[in-house]
């Protein structure tokens, strides 16, 4: 059912949502901005040719509805999501509002799936959590690598990320990670994992090669069980990307763990303090310079295996492009039904790549299933 009303964009003035706001005037897609601070939400308004505003703190149950109420999507940027997100969600299902986000974090996805999901079905709108570059491309060439092969025994998949720089926000969303710690996908439902990371090394194409991986709390374990039948999602990601200077995988592997231990302490305070005096973002030029490489692998029960791959760079200019893509197919009425949902649950994973291409993305993903390594 096709959706009428403008789309939305809560956190509009932070600098992924002020992305997206671009994105989205870029397609010619009715916008309107939404934060906490007037002045700065009439800047970016002002900055687009006069957008339509509208100032909501997430303390203010009756301010997000009324923001909210006659939009058909709203795109919420303003994370760290353990904290801020929720207030959003509920005024989305309250006011009939397709719901997309831009989260990295576990907590939050498993609240939008868990509290959420059965209002809303009977609200009839699509909560989406992590719609940007976390994860998008991995839920996507999951559902490819493992069409032809489920039921699975296991899902892997493995990240590799080179010349990234954090912004403030998605740096305080890291600290959340660590504090809350991992869960995983184990024999057919969800776990916490233990406190050392999973390591080991990953074939990755060439010319990358195999390369020393450990294991991370990415979305995937909570979102490809959405969509596939699997008894074991694993999410890995390179070491030689996690860090911008050599640093010994066996140390990176140890350091994980601690800073988590860590961040139950009066440090994360100081953490937090010790952030908000980096720059907000990285310049263009090095935000446009990261590169990824997103590799599924499935192994099904019955031992017959499918691999995708997907490339691509500039992960924040991709996450602009990827939720207001998911938004422009939510207002159309273009998904699989009502609910929370991952992206590949929501949409058809090779056309939503498809229309990636376009922006730099490219995937691999072959049509017939291959036998498993041994």
């Amino acid at each position: 059912m096709t959706a009428t009303g403008p789309v939305a964009v809560y956190g509009a003035t932070g600098y992924t949502g002020r992305l997206v706001v671009a994105e989205l005037v870029r397609r010619g897609i009715e916008t309107v901005v939404c934060g906490r601070s007037p002045g700065r939400l009439h800047a970016v308004a002002d900055a687009h040719g006069g957008l339509d505003a509208r100032p909501a703190s997430l303390d203010d149950r009756d301010a997000l509805r009324h923001a909210l109420g006659d939009c058909a999507v709203v795109i919420d940027c303003a994370g760290p999501f353990t904290r801020h997100g929720e207030p959003v969600v509920r005024a989305a299902v309250e006011t009939g509002t397709h719901y997309v986000d831009t989260t990295g974090e576990q907590t939050h996805i498993r609240c939008v799936y868990e509290r959420y999901d059965d209002a809303a079905r009977a609200a009839e709108v699509v909560l989406l959590p992590a719609a940007g570059f976390d994860y998008v491309p991995g839920d996507l060439v999951s559902r490819l690598a493992a069409a032809d092969v489920e039921p699975l025994a296991e899902l892997v998949v493995a990240y590799r990320v080179q010349g990234f720089a954090a912004t403030r926000g998605t740096l305080h969303s890291g600290l959340e990670m660590a504090r809350a710690g991992a869960l995983e996908h184990r024999d057919g439902g969800l776990r916490r994992a233990g406190r050392l990371p999973r390591r080991g090394r990953f074939p990755f194409p060439e010319p990358i090669g195999t390369r020393a991986v450990v294991s991370f709390p990415a979305g995937e374990p909570l979102m490809v069980p959405r969509h596939t039948r699997t008894r074991n999602v694993t999410s890995l990601i390179a070491l030689d990307g996690l860090a911008p200077f050599p640093v010994p995988s066996e140390l990176a592997a140890l350091a994980m763990p601690v800073a988590g231990l860590a961040m139950h302490t009066p440090l994360k305070a100081l953490v937090d303090l010790a952030i908000e005096r980096l720059p907000e973002g990285p310049p263009q030029d090095a935000r446009r310079a990261a590169r990824f490489t997103v590799v599924a692998h499935a192994r099904g029960e019955d031992g017959r295996g499918g691999r995708a791959v997907a490339r691509g760079s500039d992960v924040y200019g991709l996450t602009a492009v990827t939720t207001a893509h998911a938004a422009a197919l939510l207002a159309a009425g273009e998904f699989s039904g009502p609910g929370a949902h991952s992206p590949a649950s929501a949409f058809d994973a090779r056309a939503f790549l498809d229309h990636l291409a376009g922006h730099g993305v490219s995937y691999d993903a072959p049509s017939a299933a291959e036998k498993a390594p041994a």
